[in-house]
């Protein structure tokens, strides 16, 4: 049995660096940080695509990796209810390669365009004494504008909302190196085998781009009254979910309300990974959580089925101490 921790990533100390943080920042929000603008907050986002790098650089595929970067950004301010405006990235090099630089910003040109930003800039790095030739770090930031009394932070929460789940293309951005040392470390699988019930070698099929859900969540604002969301990220459902959860009131998540894809069954029989640690690593196929009114439901699960998104409602808030419960 293998936990994230021993895999080398220790969430909890992550935990106690957000919580320190806070005391020495202000304006930190739940997914994205708010910065005052008359009656609107600029809503701001910075992130990377973590040890996901590796499987790019095994495959020697960096068309997609961007993509990931700007996903897990824009879909953070759009987490807040604010719709994203524009984006930066950081690139840093062992070696600045031309051609290796261009299929990466492609990937990024490709994001926001699904996303619906503007990419404005960025910096690009060369720094030999840091990576191994070949190698790669990528930081994306986006910013974004909500009005004031538009902001999505799950404060309007009560008892009896129900929760409903936006299916994920994988494992996004998220426990890479957990799977990676279960998969190709302890496994000794190959990322170009191709296994029993998966349609392309295991290594193209980790690297999936991460989904963008900015244009879907933006059209869901407009036509219903969206109580809190939730981008299912590093933390797993737990985490992430809780952050929105207030005082005084929890989330019950009901377990066999959504398929688990088969990647993470996979990751879970090759490692024996125990259950919770599996939901607080991965997104366990649901890469964004909705909390909705319980009579806006069912209109809300038609509209997704009829633009033939994948959803499910998958629990309740009910009375508790803020935990995010999976029963």
């Amino acid at each position: 049995m293998i936990t994230y921790k021993q895999a080398g990533v220790d969430i909890e100390a992550g935990y106690e660096v957000v919580r320190r943080i806070k005391k020495l920042a202000k304006g930190i929000g739940l997914f994205g940080g708010l910065y005052p603008l008359g009656k609107q907050y600029l809503v701001g986002a910075t992130d990377g695509v973590g040890t996901k790098l590796k499987l790019a650089f095994m495959l020697n595929k960096h068309q997609t990796i961007g993509i990931d970067l700007v996903a897990m950004n824009v879909d953070d301010v759009a987490a807040m209810g604010a719709k994203p405006l524009f984006f930066l990235d950081y690139i840093a090099l062992q070696k600045v390669e031309p051609n290796l630089v261009e299929k990466i910003v492609k990937g990024i040109v490709e994001g926001c365009r699904i996303a619906g930003v503007e990419l404005v800039g960025g910096e690009t790095a060369e720094l030999s004494d840091m990576y191994q030739k070949g190698e790669y770090d990528l930081a994306g930031f986006a910013v974004g504008i909500v009005d004031r009394d538009k902001v999505i932070n799950g404060s309007k929460i009560k008892e009896g909302d129900r929760i409903i789940g936006l299916a994920s293309s994988g494992l996004h951005s998220n426990g890479y190196t957990l799977a990676r040392k279960v998969i190709f470390d302890q496994a000794k699988i190959q990322p170009r085998d191709k296994l029993e019930d998966f349609d392309r070698p295991i290594g193209e099929e980790l690297l999936t781009p991460t989904r963008i859900y900015t244009p879907l969540i933006l059209g869901l604002i407009k036509k219903f009254k969206i109580k809190a969301i939730a981008h299912i990220t590093g933390g797993g459902i737990p985490e992430n979910l809780g952050r929105v959860v207030p005082a005084r009131r929890q989330a019950v998540i009901e377990l066999n309300s959504w398929p688990i894809p088969r990647i993470f069954r996979l990751i879970q029989r090759l490692g024996d990974v125990d259950h919770e640690e599996m939901y607080k690593t991965f997104n366990m196929g649901l890469g964004m959580i909705l909390v909705v009114e319980a009579k806006e439901t069912d209109r809300l699960m038609k509209h997704l089925a009829k633009k033939k998104e994948t959803a499910y409602l998958i629990g309740e808030i009910a009375r508790g101490n803020r935990e995010v419960i999976i029963i």
